[in-house]
């Protein structure tokens, strides 16, 4: 049985789309698109443009690997990875988790005068 790249396309976005607590009308309206269409999409109904795939990885800040094949890029680096966990956080925990994150650095610094 061949994969349905179409659905488990739209099954990603909507769950991206979620995380960040975006409406289908907010997304149609950013990639500049009909509410029909972009419904659509989601039910892996129809696809997108090549240039509308390029602005939905740059909205979400995600990967057209992790978009379209459910793959993270072999090459894709650090601070790609640090950006993709931020935007997938709600965002009333983004400043939480920017803490952490600060903590963390500071920990990593202060060992490293302790040498």
């Amino acid at each position: 049985m061949e994969k349905n790249y179409k659905v488990d396309f739209g099954q990603r976005l909507k769950i991206e789309r979620k995380l960040r607590k975006l409406t289908q009308e907010q997304m149609a309206e950013k990639l500049d698109i009909s509410l029909k269409h972009y419904g659509a999409v989601e039910r892996g109904l129809t696809g997108l443009s090549t240039e509308n795939l390029i602005r939905l990885s740059n909205i979400l800040g995600l990967s057209l690997d992790y978009l379209l094949k459910g793959e993270s890029s072999a090459d894709a680096s650090p601070l790609e990875e640090v950006n993709q966990l931020y935007l997938s956080c709600p965002p009333y925990k983004r400043l939480h988790l920017l803490n952490v994150l600060r903590s963390a650095v500071q920990l990593s610094l202060d060992e490293l005068s302790d040498e």
